[in-house]
């Protein structure tokens, strides 16, 4: 699963860090899911969705072998 975590938090200027803190995960999950080794659970994915204001399916994307 893609993931443009990164790329958003640019956008609204967080840290890693400031992410984890808003939705209550370490910074080394966000760093995982970033890396693509940590695919979130629905419930995490629309908290990010939810803080950065977009649907869900514009910040995570199935790839074909997903």
């Amino acid at each position: 699963m893609k993931n443009s975590i990164r790329v958003e938090r640019a956008i609204h200027n967080m840290t890693q860090a400031d992410l984890a803190e808003k939705i209550a995960v370490s910074r080394q999950t966000i760093n995982a899911m970033e890396s693509n080794k940590y695919v979130p659970s629905t419930v995490l994915a629309l908290k990010i969705a939810r803080l950065f204001g977009k649907p869900v399916e514009q910040i995570f994307e199935l790839e074909p072998e997903d």
